[in-house]
């Protein structure tokens, strides 16, 4: 008898390679919307749950999506169908679109978000830069991790938010920042704080690692990537010539989505279920773009006041001045 793969059993294979309960409690993780007992036909990865991801899992002949972040992260008022929300929920129950997350859970697990960013880098030697508190780690995550198949790449089987390690090969600062745009396929990043001279020791964190730029100093990093950098920390690394890239949300998590894509694939056939397409989105991309002033065909504006004739330019005010202009 040929067994069929339904939402309990996808989740509990879930649970086994990233566990639910090392979501922070402040998360949302698991079956956000479904039914525990349907079958799954196929399965659909992607880093955000959208109208358009659940039109391209539709489309793709896919009942299931797996995200990264949550549908349902803070608790519902109201479900009201004329805003993006609720149009969702209801897009979702519609179709019978099962839509399931695993936020933190595999951010802090070995092989998860940041030890993927940390692989992709070449780093090695890696540890948490917070480590988890009475961690359970999957067995099942630490084989398949990058970092853990080679001794080249060796890792802390510690779980944990962040990574830090070591480039096999110290390289200039300016190398570095070229390496990591490559990397990531990126035009431009922020930086803040002085670019160091050499580069060795290098923190990450994926995803809104904001809170983790002071941790990553202590651990004497010699820079920190990572995304939504708050102003005052961006600040903070200016003070204490700390160097901090902010590679954006996107970015720094969404090499994870294919690595999860090969390990479910491998998991659920070793489990019997060759039959069940793993896909990733095609239609998902960074929400952010850069717009170029030489890009845009428009007139310029005229933005000096005939009258007073005072710029409305900050910059050009004699008592303002750029924070990431050189001193004169």
């Amino acid at each position: 008898m040929i067994s069929t793969l339904d939402i309990n059993k996808l989740l509990k294979l879930l649970n086994a390679i990233s566990p639910f309960n090392q979501a922070e409690d402040w998360d949302n993780v698991g079956l956000m919307v479904g039914d525990p007992g349907q079958k799954v036909r196929g399965i659909l990865l992607a880093l955000d749950p959208t109208e358009v991801l659940l039109a391209e899992c539709r489309i793709r002949n896919c009942n299931t999506v797996i995200t990264h972040h949550p549908l349902i992260f803070h608790p519902l008022k109201n479900i009201r169908t004329d805003h993006p929300p609720g149009r969702l929920l209801a897009t979702a129950l519609k179709h019978e679109i099962n839509v399931i997350a695993c936020h933190t859970n595999l951010d802090a697990l070995v092989g998860g978000v940041s030890d993927i960013l940390a692989q992709r880098l070449g780093l090695i030697n890696l540890q948490p830069l917070q480590p988890l508190h009475s961690p359970q780690p999957s067995q099942r995550l630490q084989s398949w991790s990058p970092t853990a198949s080679s001794s080249s790449t060796a890792s802390t089987n510690c779980p944990g938010f962040g990574r830090i390690g070591e480039l096999t090969n110290p390289m200039a600062g300016e190398t570095f920042l070229v390496k990591l745009l490559d990397t990531l396929d990126l035009e431009a990043a922020p930086v803040a704080g002085p670019l160091p001279t050499m580069v060795n020791r290098v923190a990450v964190c994926g995803g809104s690692g904001s809170d983790f730029a002071e941790r990553a100093r202590q651990t004497s990093a010699d820079i920190y990537v990572s995304a939504e950098i708050k102003h005052a920390v961006a600040r903070w690394a200016e003070t204490h010539d700390f160097c901090v890239v902010d590679v954006g949300h996107y970015p720094s998590e969404n090499p994870m989505i294919a690595q999860l894509a090969q390990l479910l694939t491998s998991e659920l056939a070793s489990a019997g279920f060759h039959d069940i397409p793993v896909r990733i989105s095609r239609q998902q991309r960074n929400p952010f773009r850069l717009f170029y002033r030489d890009q845009i065909k428009h007139p310029r504006y005229d933005n000096s006041d005939q009258r007073s004739g005072f710029s409305h330019n900050p910059l050009s005010h004699p008592l303002t001045r750029n924070p990431y202009e050189a001193p004169t």
